[in-house]
């Protein structure tokens, strides 16, 4: 993959540190900017934490623990973990003092969730070209799907540990490479006519996205917020299985190739099941083995589900206006 272009000034010098020979640290000024909207801000975080994961090839490898960067990255960070609890208090204060388990608490702030209904929308509304968008706007994480969330195996221990790393084992596949779900998707991908390789659409996706993806890695490469990564794990998988079947029903409904459908058919009913799984058996004996997080697993859960809905909401947006959902680039439309 190569690097992505930049957004502004600040990433256009954070990817020049990348490839320097001798990197500098990159000023932050957290006061001038909204870093939860900022695309400067947020394409820069996702090069830095890309680095955690299939890195760039024209970036040497040892960058990933470069020193000047790791400092840039933890202003922005900084900033950005900020913004994603003051994003979260609310919703996070309206559950945190319920009587129930953490596990139940949960589910409230998953019940509570009033973020649109994109994938409604997909099964009845969306024309050929906006579901292709939606697939774009998806790879950026799904081309590296569970990835995230493993870093939380060696940070756990005991029944969270086992109960993750067994949903970790559906998400890659079972011990089938051909059913490794970044797989899956690289397919439907294909069957919908799009680039599957790894990072393709990175240039065109707006900060919403962009955010929701650096949300998982923060709170992945942090070991004090596992919490946090276990929290926005649960409120990932209770709130995919009926979504996903939606979006099944609305790509058969568009007439795309059976790849597409099958990514989505594949995670229906497993995600009902990874669902208990992440919610009581991994976030509930987390809390009971370590009190002091439960803050954060709500957080993580609450952040979950209001970026999904920022970035849901941009999409629905654009498409209601007759727009498209993807940034413009000198690139060929990607749809």
């Amino acid at each position: 993959m190569r690097l992505p272009r930049p957004r502004g000034p600040f990433s256009e010098h954070v990817f020049a540190q990348l490839v320097a020979e001798d990197p500098t640290p990159t000023a932050f000024d957290a006061t001038s900017v909204d870093v939860l909207a900022d695309e400067d801000a947020q394409v820069a975080l996702w090069a830095l934490y890309e680095l955690s994961y299939r890195g760039f090839e024209e970036v040497e490898p040892d960058r990933e623990w470069s020193p000047a960067l790791l400092t840039t990255r933890a202003q922005v960070e900084a900033a950005f973990e900020q913004s994603l609890r003051e994003l979260t208090a609310s919703a996070v204060g309206e559950v945190e003092g319920l009587p129930e388990q953490v596990a139940d608490q949960l589910v409230a702030l998953v019940d509570a969730d009033d973020g649109p209904s994109l994938a409604q929308y997909l099964q009845r509304t969306a024309t050929e070209e906006q579901y292709r968008e939606f697939l774009v706007h998806r790879s950026l994480y799904h081309l590296k799907e569970s990835d995230p969330h493993a870093f939380g195996i060696p940070r756990l221990d005991g029944a969270p540990k086992v109960a993750l790393a067994e949903l970790q084992y559906d998400e890659f596949g079972g011990g089938r490479p051909d059913r490794l779900h970044s797989t899956l998707f690289a397919r439907a991908l294909e069957g919908a006519g799009l680039e599957p390789a790894y990072g393709a659409y990175v240039d065109v996706v707006p900060p919403p996205t962009l955010a929701v993806n650096n949300a998982m890695s923060l709170f992945a490469l942090h070991r004090r917020l596992r919490g946090a990564l276990m929290g926005h794990l649960a409120a990932f998988e209770s709130t995919s299985s009926l979504p996903c079947k939606r979006c099944s029903g609305g790509a058969a409904r568009l007439g795309f190739d059976s790849r597409v459908s099958d990514y989505f058919d594949e995670h229906v009913e497993a995600d009902a099941v990874h669902e208990q799984l992440a919610t009581r058996s991994i976030c509930q004996r987390l809390v009971e083995q370590e009190p002091e997080l439960h803050r954060d697993v709500l957080v993580g859960a609450a952040a979950c589900l209001r970026l999904e809905a920022l970035s849901g909401q941009w999409m629905i947006d654009a498409w209601e206006q007759g727009a498209s959902a993807l940034l413009p680039t000198d690139q060929e439309d990607v749809a």
